[in-house]
């Protein structure tokens, strides 16, 4: 939850404007030395307490070698549903690993980590990322250097993630004070708390291995990174469009946000229960559902290009589990499997198999063999593969089974991994996704079975380099086609004659190759229908690809409809270019500032 921020912010607005009147704009009384040396840590602050303060000065220290962290934090439960924690999970959630050791190799003023994406460990609720932070100094921390790291607590075997930062004092040989904490934030649905401490800290200073490869890799991905401005900016560059619009639902629920247009990134403010994210570029965020269209859609159209007739392969050849051999199966193909058109359901109501209770066992293993079970298990045959829609989370994590197998049947690729060697090589490594969605989450066995349904960690500038990729560029990595294009040009809308499969009673939704798609033509006022295909994650994760070329998204964890519904975007949208059919679509250019 992220209330209004108003009442807490005016004291510290009128301390900001005494400290200008005495001519001492750069002072800090939050996370000053002696709180860091003493460990005194009462109650969360304002997160600008974990940026550089005005008079912030070039590092005299230097960090590179390992960091080892061990305590508790306060908590606070602000949020926690039942009907998806266990007993147990609450006590569990309150709680941090305390096996975190990381890496880091310093560049200039930032500070680079050696892994990205969530690390495994002992906790049996969390798991660590780091994102690259800050070093610098300040003039009263009597010649330490003062280090900030953005990191989040990524829940293990699923996606919900809980955003926090990290400060420390430290010198080059290894004397440290200890580490100050918080979470203030989160994109989940079901448990929502806030964390706040010292831990105590261990600075190993030494070579961290593949050092010039980090800084190498990290400065490439910086290079690449669309031009970032704020979403107000709009309203400069784009006359008469109201950025306001673009921000649906409940701030407190809200995440991230934001909009692209001309190449351009124009992202909404990353606020938090206390204050603004001080690093709303290493702002993790979970992509839940989302990754059934840009894993599971894209890792199938892809090897649909290299090996054409792969999506028309049947489950039953490559699914190594009794249940998806026999005759129900036999005539069901990957494609179906993408489509989650296989035939076999409980109800064909709109969710009502994924929202039963029985379906915590796919989700509640961590190991491959009872997930693929269920997958192969669950559900009757109902209807002929192709003819009917039924969501199931299940049909996804098969198809990345079956794709798995199918390619390490190709000569030449007996070892090979869909997710490394065909999605991240082909398509998101091109693309110049960041090092955080490098990592997928996996089965916690030898299998390692990429879930492809779920499990995602993610940047904003992820999500809109995605949505620009897929709409605006077409598809295309330097002007190359990597996907087939039957499929792709069917999941993005682009063929009249292939809408999908109705979304159950949702009269205006499709659903097809993983992507869905939502008629506009009420809402713009169109002549004719307007599809818009777009991304879904669990929570309220939206990623529209609109036909004029711009993208929009927004990352908030309430489930209400108003955090989903990108009615108002879309009307924003088409005033930088039209949306109906027979209509220009030209994406208007951004007024120079």
């Amino acid at each position: 939850m992220k209330p209004s921020l108003s009442n807490r912010l005016l004291p510290i607005a009128i301390a900001a404007l005494a400290l200008l009147a005495t001519g001492d704009a750069g002072a800090r009384d939050l996370l000053d030395r002696d709180t860091l040396l003493s460990g005194r840590y009462r109650q969360p602050v304002d997160l600008s307490a974990y940026a550089p303060t005005p008079d912030a000065q070039p590092a005299m220290q230097h960090f590179e070698g390992r960091l080892r962290l061990r305590g508790q934090p306060a908590t606070l439960t602000l949020l926690a549903l039942d009907d998806f924690l266990a007993p147990g999970d609450l006590k569990q959630a309150r709680t941090l690993p305390q096996d975190l050791e990381l890496a880091f190799v310093q560049d200039g003023d930032t500070l680079i980590p050696a892994r990205r994406g969530p690390q495994p460990g002992t906790h049996p609720w969390w798991e660590l990322a780091v994102e690259p932070g800050r070093i610098w100094n300040e003039p009263g921390d009597g010649g330490y250097s003062r280090a900030a790291i953005p990191f989040a607590l990524v829940q293990r075997n699923a996606n919900c993630t809980h955003n926090g930062m990290l400060m420390l004092l430290l010198r080059s040989d290894g004397t440290v004070s200890q580490a100050a904490m918080q979470v203030s934030s989160e994109t989940c649905h079901y448990l929502q708390l806030d964390m706040w401490g010292m831990l105590k800290a261990e600075y190993l200073p030494g070579p961290v291995a593949a050092r010039d490869a980090l800084v190498a890799d990290h400065r490439r991905e910086v290079a690449a990174r669309l031009p970032v401005r704020p979403l107000s900016a709009l309203a400069q560059e784009h006359p008469g469009v109201d950025p306001a619009r673009f921000a649906i639902g409940a701030a407190r629920a809200r995440s991230a946000y934001g909009v692209v247009a001309g190449g351009i990134h124009y992202r909404g403010d990353c606020d938090t229960r206390h204050g603004t994210y001080p690093y709303c570029d290493a702002l993790l965020l979970p992509s839940y559902s989302v990754a059934k269209s840009a894993v599971a859609g894209l890792a199938l159209m892809r090897l649909e290009r290299l090996y054409p007739g792969i999506a028309a392969q049947p489950v039953g050849t490559h699914a190594r589990a009794s249940g998806c051999r026999g005759d129900r199966w036999r005539d069901v193909t990957f494609l179906h499997l993408l489509d989650m058109a296989t035939g076999q359901y409980d109800s064909p109501a709109y969710m009502a198999d994924e929202d039963d209770a029985r379906v915590r066992d796919f989700f509640a293993p961590d190991t491959h063999a009872p997930r693929l079970a269920f997958a192969c298990e669950a559900y009757p045959r109902r209807d002929p593969p192709g003819t009917r829609w039924v969501y199931h989370t299940s049909d996804t994590y098969l198809l990345g089974t079956v794709l798995q197998d199918a390619l390490r049947r190709i000569p030449g690729r007996e070892r090979d991994d869909v997710f490394d060697d065909v999605l991240w090589a082909d398509v998101f490594g091109p693309l110049g996704l960041s090092s955080a969605a490098r990592a997928t989450r996996r089965s916690d066995d030898e299998a390692r079975q990429p879930f492809f349904g779920w499990g995602l960690t993610l940047l904003g500038e992820d999500f809109a380099r995605l949505a620009r990729f897929l709409g605006e560029q077409r598809g295309r990595i330097d002007g190359r086609e990597v996907f087939d294009a039957t499929l792709f040009d069917a999941a993005m809308q682009r063929d009249p004659a292939r809408r999908g499969l109705p979304v159950a009673t949702l009269e205006r939704f499709r659903y097809q190759h993983g992507f869905w798609a939502r008629d506009l033509q009420a809402e713009l006022g169109c002549a004719q229908p307007a599809w818009t295909p777009f991304m879904s994650g669990f929570g309220g994760i939206t990623v529209a690809m609109f036909p004029n070329g711009v993208a929009w998204y927004s990352v908030a964890d309430d489930g209400l409809l108003a955090s989903i519904d990108f009615a108002g975007p879309a009307r924003e949208a088409a005033k930088l270019g039209a949306i109906c059919p027979g209509e220009s679509r030209e994406t208007t250019a951004p007024v120079t500032p």
